[in-house]
């Protein structure tokens, strides 16, 4: 698993954290992450980032539950078990729209619950690496990716001027391993290397 370089700033306003994403990525500099307590409306926007792809998923699911459930019903009923009720036809479409109906909602819901967790790496025993606890409870963390050409005073001095606090240079991991945080085994040695 790959350890990389990281320069990060805590911000502790929303009103300050907006621009200053806007004027990183102005600067050519790579977000790598911003993290925050609560949703910030438009914020996905200003990074860059791609619209989800969830709901296109989430259509997969349930045209996967439609067909699984049509096909079973119409093989079980007019196939396999093919029994006269009352003189129904055996392909009867409109009796079958309740269980087709729950089908596709039950692969639709668990498919997309499932794509979520894969995607953000979200499972139980699961860790990942945070760049500061606060980012869950009152503080906004932006983390900027470096690379071999990145000048560390540069980009520390510009997130200052932004207004960020706090802003260090973190080795972190960026991958997922399994474990517990409440019985951590350090994988590496974390190092912070301090600002001047």
């Amino acid at each position: 698993m790959a350890v990389k370089k990281f320069i990060t700033g805590n911000f502790y306003d929303e009103a300050v954290l907006f621009p200053a994403v806007t004027k990183v990525r102005r600067a050519g500099y790579k977000i790598h992450d911003v993290y925050t307590p609560f949703p910030i409306h438009g914020l996905d926007k200003a990074m860059g980032l791609r619209d989800t792809g969830l709901h296109t998923a989430g259509f997969i699911y349930g045209i996967t539950g439609t067909c699984t459930a049509l096909g079973f019903i119409t093989w079980a009923l007019t196939l396999d078990w093919a029994i006269n009720f009352g003189g129904k036809p055996f392909f009867s479409l409109p009796a079958w729209i309740p269980i087709t109906f729950e089908l596709t909602v039950l692969f639709a819901s668990v498919g997309m619950v499932m794509t979520f967790c894969y995607l953000c790496q979200l499972a139980p025993f699961v860790k990942k690496d945070h760049f500061n606890a606060r980012s869950t409870d009152d503080t906004f963390v932006m983390a900027l990716e470096c690379t071999d050409k990145t000048n560390e005073q540069e980009v520390i001095g510009f997130l200052n001027n932004l207004g960020a606090k706090d802003v260090e240079v973190q080795y972190r991991e960026t991958e997922w391993w399994l474990g517990r945080y409440d019985k951590d085994t350090k994988r590496f040695e974390r190092k912070v290397e301090p600002v001047h």
